[in-house]
């Protein structure tokens, strides 16, 4: 097979590609955006056994509806690849591989209008602006929206008579679209940004107050909340500790369960078609069990920019926080980027504690250590 080739992988501040992968402290770092957010049973049986021979051997679930792996070896890196490329979980152009930064609203059904828009806009990505790497899109075109707490820059949702809005992110306004325009107005919108944008500002919520009037016309219809874990109509939503899951126990419960697609979604969780009953260790079909509001970042040794172990210490601590837990290896706060309940950041082997805020901002206690914490002395 003929490959991409690319240039050695080298320690970048960006989200990691399949074709720019990150370095970290246990290897390469890459990620992999499946087309319309899901995978057949033969893609994720292929997957994780090409996560068990040349990565860490697991699967991270990431907040973009997108998959990771970690701990990948220079000299694996080809291999795995080209392992992808044979499943067809990657665009073979770099390029349109890295344009495709894309959610869809989960439960699209063949033919409906969201499957019809993301269609489109993977055939025109080519029409878009260089764009900086982060900047994303959601197709929330469901009967409600689902995915407005979710990372993108420009939105596709309803009004609520079931017309098509192109929303910029942190506007409450969006502009009414003809149907057969929708795609055409959300490449407008990317040239305008890429116009009014620069090196500081390269999300759509930093340009957004300079958004011409004629993009403030109506409102979307009302949220819908996210999906929870257990089981739904048609099958079963399924989460796992810290979106982390072993490429072994994925594989055994797809066979298990006899499922023959996975659905992935934003919320750390995946959805399984046809599937009633999940019994695989490592999974999480309870929606109150407590892992379900702790995140955590892998951490040290595995990251070089952490000085702390984080997820043992989530395990331990999220059934005592009553609200979101956010233990974070560094103040970057990569595993969650947003205020949370309570949120401890990693400093020089110990821990700062921040209540109601994200991992940037201000501590009430500094230099706690994991033994402080473990032992409830310091009171969550």
């Amino acid at each position: 097979m003929n490959m991409p080739r690319v240039s050695p992988p080298e320690v970048k501040g960006w989200c990691p590609g399949a074709f720019t992968p990150m370095r970290s402290g246990d290897g390469l770092i890459l990620r992999i955006r499946p087309h319309m957010g899901r995978l057949s049973r033969a893609q994720v049986l292929g997957l994780c056994a090409a996560a068990q021979e040349h990565a860490s051997g697991f699967i991270d679930l990431t907040n973009r509806a997108n998959l990771q792996l970690r701990g990948v070896r220079d000299d694996a890196y080809d291999a795995l690849l080209a392992a992808l490329l044979k499943l067809d979980l990657l665009d073979p152009d770099p390029k349109t591989e890295r344009r495709r930064n894309m959610i869809v609203t989960p439960f699209w059904q063949s033919g409906d209008l969201t499957e019809r828009l993301g269609l489109e806009l993977i055939n025109r990505l080519s029409e878009l602006p260089d764009l900086p790497a982060k900047f994303g899109f959601s197709i929330d075109s469901g009967s409600a929206p689902v995915l407005g707490g979710d990372s993108a820059d420009i939105r596709i949702e309803r009004t609520e008579l079931g017309g098509v809005l192109v929303r910029a992110d942190g506007a409450e306004w969006a502009r009414a679209v003809d149907l057969d325009r929708t795609i055409d107005m959300v490449i407008e919108l990317a040239h305008w940004f890429a116009d009014n944008s620069d090196h500081e500002r390269r999300r759509m919520a930093q340009v957004v107050e300079h958004l011409p009037q004629d993009w403030r016309q109506e409102l979307p219809a009302p949220a819908a909340p996210p999906g929870r874990a257990g089981p739904r109509a048609g099958g079963m939503m399924v989460g796992t500790a810290f979106g982390s899951c072993p490429a072994v126990g994925l594989a055994e419960l797809i066979r298990q369960s006899d499922a023959r697609e996975l659905i992935l979604t934003p919320w750390r969780l995946f959805f399984l078609p046809g599937v009633t009953t999940v019994r695989r260790p490592g999974f999480i079909t309870d929606p109150q069990d407590p892992l379900l509001r702790a995140r955590a970042c892998p951490g040290a040794p595995f990251c070089t920019s952490a000085s702390v172990e984080t997820r043992r210490i989530a395990t331990k601590l999220a059934p005592r926080v009553s609200g979101d837990l956010h233990v974070s290896g560094c103040s970057k706060g990569c595993a969650h980027p947003r205020n949370a309940d309570v949120t401890l950041v990693g400093r020089e082997g110990r821990f700062d504690l921040v209540r109601n805020g994200a991992s940037w901002d201000d501590p009430v206690r500094r230099g706690l250590t994991p033994d402080e914490l473990l032992s409830g002395v310091e009171p969550l």
